[in-house]
C-alpha cells in the first residue's frame, strides 16, 4: 500500500510557493510537481474579473493534466512525501481527494506584489507587461488574490504567516511535517 503523503504549498502569485516546494522536495529527497507547469490558455476563465463577482470559484480553474500527473505520481511513488505547488488547498473539487496536507504561506500582499514585479523585471519584461499587470491588480487581481488566500486559509493544515527566510519557513514545515507524520 502506498502511503506516500501529498502536501500543497498554497498562497498568493509572490508567496514563495515555487521556491518553498523545491526546497522541501530536496531535504526530504522527494518529487514534486509545480502548477504553472501544468496550466495552459484553458485553465482560468476567461474573464477573471466576472469570475471574482461571481463568487470566485476555484473549481472553475481547470488543471486535468496536473491531476493527471499528480494521480499517476501517486500511483508510482514510493517516497514519503510528494509536494506540489497548488494556489488553492483543497478547494478545488479536482484536488481535494489528492492532497493530504495544505500549508498556506500568508505572506502581505505588498510584499507578493514586490516579489511579481521583481521577476517581471528580471526577465526583461517590457515596462508596458508590468504596467498592465498592475492595472489588472489595482483593478481585480488583489481581490481574486485576498478571496482565494481566504478560501485555503479555512481548511490549511499550517498557516505560515508574516515574513520569514526561505530557511525558516522550509524548516517549520518540514519540522511540522515530520511531527504530524512519524
Amino acid at each position: 500500500m502506498n502511503n506516500t503523503k501529498v502536501v500543497a504549498i498554497s498562497g498568493v502569485s509572490g508567496a514563495g510557493k515555487t521556491t518553498i516546494v523545491k526546497q522541501l522536495a530536496n531535504e526530504f529527497s522527494c518529487p514534486f510537481l509545480l502548477f504553472d507547469d501544468h496550466t495552459d490558455k484553458n485553465t482560468y476563465p476567461q474573464n477573471m474579473k466576472d469570475w471574482l463577482k461571481c463568487g470566485a470559484n476555484v473549481s472553475l480553474i481547470k488543471t486535468p493534466k496536473f491531476v493527471r500527473t499528480l494521480k499517476r505520481l501517486i500511483s508510482t511513488s514510493s517516497s514519503r512525501f510528494i509536494f506540489i505547488e497548488e494556489p488553492f488547498g483543497k478547494k478545488r473539487d479536482s484536488m481535494s481527494s489528492l492532497i493530504d496536507y495544505v500549508v498556506l504561506l500568508d505572506q502581505p500582499l505588498e510584499l507578493c506584489l514586490t516579489r511579481i514585479i521583481k521577476r517581471h523585471t528580471e526577465h526583461s519584461v517590457a515596462l508596458v507587461s508590468i504596467s498592465s499587470y498592475l492595472d489588472k491588480y489595482e483593478d481585480h487581481l488583489r481581490e481574486i488574490y485576498i478571496s482565494t488566500a481566504n478560501q485555503v486559509r479555512n481548511n490549511a493544515d499550517l498557516i505560515v504567516e508574516g515574513v520569514v527566510s526561505i530557511n525558516s519557513t522550509s524548516n517549520l514545515i518540514g519540522n511540522w511535517l515530520k511531527s504530524n507524520t512519524d
